[in-house]
């Protein structure tokens, strides 16, 4: 509880610095975000890839494996679902749109090229280190999945079993930097918090799509505080106390705006402060980082609507059935890189009229949004967790 009380205070320090609006405070701040951020991300993907496969190595293909990873996709697809549904109904209820004529600005010169469909493609991995180095989350995912199944085939290898052992040890030493890098993360978030506060008062005009900003975030809100809460209360668990749990590291989501990024807090937390298995918590939240994109779910679907609406697309209840499909599918598939989901949304919907100015004025509203769409992906990422390890009690003491 110190610990929280300390983030907490950090937090309170960076947003009184930020409303200084002083540039070497500014300067610094952004320093230090950046690093952590780099950081962060640094020691995500090698848990990603280490976790899944020794958890997989250990527990192989048997019934608590098959188990696991049959909840973990179960509520995955069930809340990323709801938190279309909710979108598509407050949108429905709101239906906001803008003048094409007077939406001049376009979007990011780097936005990616490629198709959604050639992105999907590059997932199956045609090098083994490529995926690596590029940082492609759902590749490292397949590989991992190869590698611990292999594992547990070669168990009794004495070959493997050294193997084995060198990467328990690598998990290990990667367990003991992110301990120590958790120790200085007050630091880290006094520095977010101020580059957050400074970034909304410098473009405190971009916040003109009010309509449209609040069915995104209503439907954060409601998936946050009533959807999953209401998942926790069905499987017997206590939603306050499962937040309180993972308050860090919805916190922590909130300002790197990176669910990779803050994977390795998630799954601290998810141990030492929530009291799930590691054996769990080490199988469900890389995979749940990955595919479990409740808030991307929900912005997806209804930007592409508001889109489409500002365009002048009628809407038929078989055409939002698909996008609602679609919403869900294209988060699960989410890249994972910064700003994924934009750059996601815009490729669904490049063919429709005027698509590139409206998403450019949603740009510069997507960084407030895309601080709550990852906190809810966290937090949606904790509650399938706790669920899953709660199945697992259940049946193991059955």
């Amino acid at each position: 509880m110190k610990k929280l009380y300390l983030w907490l205070g950090a937090m309170a320090l960076g947003f009184a610095l930020g409303m200084l609006q002083v540039e070497a405070i500014d300067t610094v701040a952004n320093v230090v975000a950046t690093i952590y951020t780099r950081l962060f991300r640094l020691v995500a993907v090698p848990t990603i890839v280490i976790t899944v496969t020794l958890t997989l190595a250990t527990l192989g293909t048997g019934a608590t494996t098959r188990r696991i990873f049959t909840r973990t996709l179960t509520y995955t697809l069930l809340t990323t679902f709801v938190a279309a549904s909710v979108a598509l109904g407050l949108f429905m209820i709101v239906q906001p749109a803008v003048n094409i004529a007077g939406a001049m600005p376009t979007v990011a010169d780097d936005a990616p090229t490629q198709s959604y469909l050639e992105y999907l493609i590059t997932v199956v991995p045609d090098n083994l280190l490529r995926p690596l180095l590029e940082g492609n989350v759902l590749s490292l995912l397949l590989l991992s999945f190869a590698g611990g199944l292999g594992l547990s085939r070669l168990r009794d290898s004495e070959p493997v079993k050294v193997l084995v052992s060198v990467l328990q040890g690598a998990q290990e030493l990667l367990f003991l930097l992110i301990r120590a890098l958790i120790q200085t993360l007050p630091l880290g978030i006094l520095a977010f918090s101020a580059q957050l506060t400074a970034q909304l008062q410098a473009d405190e005009t971009a916040l003109g799509l009010g309509a449209y900003i609040i069915v995104v975030l209503g439907a954060g809100a409601v998936q946050f505080f009533v959807v999953l809460p209401l998942f926790l209360l069905a499987r017997g668990l206590n939603p306050l106390t499962t937040f309180r749990a993972m308050l860090p590291a919805v916190l922590m989501a909130l300002f790197t705006k990176s669910s990779a990024a803050t994977l390795p807090v998630t799954m601290e937390t998810a141990e030492q402060r929530l009291g799930v298995q590691s054996r769990v918590a080490r199988f469900v939240l890389p995979i749940c980082t990955t595919i479990n994109m409740n808030g991307c779910a929900a912005f997806i679907l209804a930007t592409s609507l508001f889109v489409m609406h500002s365009a002048g697309v009628p809407f038929s209840p078989a055409m939002l059935i698909v996008w609602l499909v679609v919403s869900v599918l294209a988060a699960v598939g989410n890249a994972g890189i910064p700003m994924g989901c934009y750059f996601l949304t815009l490729s669904l919907i490049s063919d429709v009229q005027g698509a590139p100015a409206i998403m450019g004025l949603v740009l510069p509203a997507y960084a407030l949004l895309d601080m709550f769409e990852t906190a809810e992906n966290v937090w949606a990422d904790s509650c399938v967790c706790a669920m899953t390890n709660k199945d697992i009690n259940r049946a193991e003491t059955a």
